[in-house]
């Protein structure tokens, strides 16, 4: 059996969880929330981000977003342009959120 290859991920990165519990209807959250992705991707030391949405509860989303740095992420949330995108996605949802910092990242051999 082949071993796994299992990486620490050591360049300071992190990696912000927000889980939503949407309270409008759902093409109101997405849109709004499509309108705050395009604001954060023009922040310095955005990455990437992934909006997901439930299988089997459609008000249920987690959006999972990579950071340069910790900094960073902080820097755009504190920014006042922030606040308004901020206001309109409570209005829709509830949240909870969490920055993380990565420890372990595999991929199957095959994909290498």
């Amino acid at each position: 059996m082949p071993s796994e290859e299992i990486e620490v991920a050591t360049d300071g990165s992190v990696t912000f969880v927000n889980r939503f519990t949407v309270t409008a209807p759902a093409e109101e959250f997405e849109r709004v929330f499509a309108e705050t992705s395009t604001f954060m991707t023009e922040q310095d030391g955005f990455v990437r981000h992934t909006l997901l949405r439930h299988v089997e509860e459609r008000g249920r989303y987690v959006n999972i977003a990579v950071w340069r740095d910790e900094s960073s992420l902080r820097r755009a949330v504190a920014c006042p342009q922030f606040q308004p995108h901020a206001a309109a996605l409570r209005a829709l949802s509830t949240s909870e959120p969490g920055i993380y910092r990565p420890l372990q990242s595999r991929v199957p051999e095959q994909s290498r």
